[in-house]
């Protein structure tokens, strides 16, 4: 395992759709071995999630983790280390909500974007095994943020209000206190269905 260099906005890697993975390729070393040096290098970096095109990979593969006490996002409900490999994500309703996001692929620059409030997620594991679940609320926002990467979009190109932009700094100076507010109240709502 390695932590790789993350690439960041302006790389052509980023907007580049990655192609899915055969049940042969998920298996290799090589395949197993990125999984690793994702897995680690989110860790690194304190991100909640990490897709391969951000380390300079176009294989449909992302991570997710968040735990307890996460240091960047402590208002996130907890996520299981979810290895995601040839996702496809599709919303249950049509029930959105506004999310402030950030990207270590952009660093120091946050901005609110409209993400799905429930998402169905069909993905492999590591192992190449099939999982079908319905992730919620902030939750469901890591994963569309992590697809989007995979896809080649930024949260950048989902921001419709530029004034919403604002770095680490200033969100937490002025905007923390407000969202994390919502977000509570979300991981209440969730937290009881």
């Amino acid at each position: 395992m390695s932590v790789r260099p993350i690439v960041t906005v302006g790389h052509p890697v980023l907007r580049e759709r990655a192609r899915e993975l055969t049940p042969d390729e998920l298996g290799s070393p090589e395949a197993q071995r990125l999984i690793d040096d994702l897995i680690e290098t989110m860790r690194a970096a304190g991100g909640a999630g990490l897709a391969a095109n951000q380390v300079g990979e176009t294989v449909r593969i992302a991570v997710v983790e968040v735990g307890e006490n996460h240091p960047r996002y402590p208002y996130k409900p907890p996520i299981p280390l979810t290895v995601i490999v040839n996702p496809v994500l599709e919303p249950v309703d049509d029930e959105t909500v506004e999310i402030n996001e950030g990207c270590l692929s952009v660093p120091d620059l946050r901005g609110t974007v409209d993400r799905q409030l429930a998402v169905r997620v069909r993905y492999l594991d590591r192992h190449g095994v099939e999982h079908v679940e319905v992730r919620r609320g902030l939750t469901a926002g890591t994963f569309q943020h992590e697809v989007d990467h995979l896809d080649g979009v930024l949260f950048l190109d989902r921001v419709r209000d530029p004034a919403t932009f604002t770095t680490w700094e200033q969100f937490e100076r002025h905007h923390r206190a407000a969202f994390v507010e919502r977000a509570e109240e979300l991981n209440r709502r969730f937290s009881r269905a």
